[in-house]
């Protein structure tokens, strides 16, 4: 499992080794008020006209406490990209790769530990049997997911787009495929969903909000993203266009403009967000995978809510052309699955290289990388930053704790106490760097919706100085990463993925949307990190904890757990080692696979599917 620099595969732009300083760790979180409703929409109408009250509201915010440790900085230069890319070994053997997979390389030869979901196995090996074909498991689903029928389908919340004569056509092609024994691969007719950042050819693209951000075509050329066209060429049939927080800038995944989807678990929660449409609807049996973007935790946190599985790749490791990535400081293309084969099978197809990307295009294809399995006596080895675990709630600190312990006790991993200095300040300066760089894509402010109204006028009150002194303290983290790494070669950083279990709703948010910068701080408080540093990092789910008291269970929840909330554990590893954290994924996996169950409104797509096909062959039989 080790994948330290000094051995191969080797880095560009890998960090300099530095500890940082010596700093006990202390979190004193500033608090503020919840803003909802009228209060909500006057204090982003004064926020967005008065320039004064945007400097005192950012200073009262914190934003200006990293200036309480610039002597710390002095030494580090300003980083803003925190892009490392893995130079491949020249004398491995490439393969195009295409979309099929060898034995030694297919993530579905020992099967997954758990059938509680549907995976790209399932479908793959039901369209090869001939039992199903995936026109008749697109026929089955899309009644569910349509806005356009009276009354809409029933899982339509997460869906804001759906073109059905692409999607059927698309099924067709698959299943002539299939009838002819030369599918394209494992992918070929899985149902999948993109979340409505990523342009795609034949639909419209918003970022959640009422404009219209689409990318302008030029004739003969496809705007459809480098990720969702290496899906859709291995076969994967896009369903349509998943809903999300309105430009990804908040992760409860309140949408006022198109309709919030409540968490499967507890419809008194919400889903995540910012991909909260994604992993609403792998967690209801929708899809088995589907496409997010992560600035923050906009895939691990919806992930953990809705208790899926959710990689954030290193940084620029997914192509995003032929569009702009607005926040290329932090922000990537992250896949979520129902299961850990089916999170292997998509990543592996959407971070094939792209020509067009200057970043992307050096990261070398994975069978050209000297990644080896590691050996039966190899130390698997996780860091646990002990003060900064403890922030999270006491359910939270037991369940990942007892899950930690089993890890060890049954995985064979060890334990090792780590600190990394300056993790509130880290915060504090993620949320600065990606505020700025939302108020300079989004100068605009009058229709979108109040709560980001406010975040963008925050963005846009950063000095220069102050930014600058994130990038230092990000340079300080990178180095400091990096000489944890040479410390402990092939450790897995691990926390919980958010510090609270799920984030309660309040119905009267659902119009207007709400504005908690307290709750949006506790469920990032670990995440950041990861996108700051540019590290990848997976969430798995490892159990639930009750809801919050107060909350009242719905017709139809039981004592059997039904009701109670997700929760994540999260695994941040070295650059570009997303193949050794899937590793650790597929052991949580099996040690999480009693533990999992479905939500209470989850689909039985396949079923379904079956139904239709036997209503087929009632028929012909009666003809016959």
């Amino acid at each position: 499992m080790t994948n330290h620099p000094k051995q191969s595969p080797k880095y560009f732009n890998y960090p300099q080794s530095r500890s940082g300083p010596d700093i006990p760790y202390e979190n004193e979180r500033k608090s503020g008020p919840a803003l909802r409703g009228w209060q909500l929409v006057i204090s982003a109408s004064l926020l967005e006209w008065l320039g004064f009250l945007r400097y005192l509201i950012w200073h009262n915010a914190g934003f200006g406490d990293l200036r309480k440790i610039q002597q710390h900085l002095g030494d580090y230069e300003p980083r803003f990209d925190p892009t490392v890319i893995p130079i491949s070994n020249p004398t491995a053997n490439v393969d195009d790769r295409k979309h099929d997979l060898s034995d030694s390389e297919n993530p579905f030869v020992d099967g997954s530990p758990t059938k509680k979901y549907y995976s790209v196995a399932d479908y793959h090996e039901l369209y090869t049997s001939g039992e199903l074909t995936p026109t008749k498991v697109v026929q089955a689903i899309l009644p569910l997911i349509r806005r356009d029928l009276v009354p809409p389908g029933k899982h339509s919340i997460a869906w804001w787009a759906n073109r059905v004569d692409l999607i059927l056509e698309a099924a067709k092609a698959s299943t002539l495929r299939y009838e002819q024994k030369c599918p394209l691969g494992v992918l070929d007719g899985v149902p999948t969903g993109v979340k409505d950042e990523f342009d795609v050819d034949g639909y419209p693209t918003t970022l959640g909000s009422v404009n219209d951000y689409t990318s302008d075509v030029t004739p003969g050329e496809s705007t459809t993203s480098w990720a969702v066209r290496k899906l859709e060429e291995a076969g994967a049939i896009n369903l349509g266009k998943l809903s999300m927080h309105e430009f990804g800038l908040d992760t409860s995944g309140n949408n006022p403009n198109y309709g919030t989807p409540r968490n499967p678990y507890n419809p008194h929660y919400y889903p995540g967000g910012s991909s909260g449409g994604c992993a609403y609807a792998i967690s209801t049996g929708i899809i088995p995978i589907a496409i997010g973007s992560d600035g923050g935790g906009s895939v691990r946190i919806p992930a953990s809510f809705c208790s899926v599985f959710g990689l954030k790749p290193s940084h620029g490791r997914i192509s995003y052309k032929p569009a702009v990535n607005h926040a290329n400081s932090c922000g990537v293309i992250g896949p979520l699955a129902a299961d850990i084969p089916s999170l292997k099978a998509i990543f592996r197809v959407i971070s094939a290289p792209d020509p067009a990307c200057t970043t992307a295009s050096l990261f070398p294809p994975e069978s050209q990388l000297s990644w080896s399995p590691p050996s039966p006596n190899q130390a698997k080895i996780l860091g646990i930053p002990e003060a900064w675990f403890d922030d999270s709630t006491a359910s939270v600190q037991s369940l990942c704790h007892t899950f930690l312990s089993r890890l060890v006790s049954q995985k064979n991993y060890t334990l090792v106490p780590i600190t990394i200095p300056f993790l509130p300040q880290g915060q504090t300066a993620h949320a600065l760097t990606m505020l700025t760089d939302a108020a300079t894509a989004l100068p605009q402010t009058h229709n979108l919706t109040p709560a980001n109204k406010i975040l963008i006028a925050l963005g846009s009150a950063t000095p220069s100085t102050d930014y600058l002194l994130a990038q230092k303290l990000r340079q300080l983290l990178l180095q400091h990463l990096a000489h944890l790494w040479k410390e402990y070669p092939g450790m897995i950083i691990v926390t919980p993925t958010t510090a609270c279990a799920g984030w309660q709703m309040q119905e009267g948010d659902l119009s207007r949307g709400l504005s908690d910068g307290d709750k949006t701080k506790e469920t990032m408080e670990y995440v950041w990190l990861a996108n700051f540093a540019g590290c990848p990092a997976l969430t798995v789910p490892v159990g639930f904890v009750a809801a919050e008291k107060g909350v009242e269970k719905e017709d139809g929840e039981n004592e059997n757990g039904e009701g109670d909330i997700p929760v994540g554990l999260m695994g941040m590893g070295e650059w570009a080692c997303e193949e050794q954290l899937l590793r650790w994924g597929e052991d949580a996996e099996a040690l999480g696979s009693k533990e999992r169950r479905r939500p209470p409104n989850w689909v039985d797509v396949i079923g379904r599917a079956r139904g239709e096909m036997h209503k087929i062959d009632g028929r012909e039989g009666e003809e016959q």
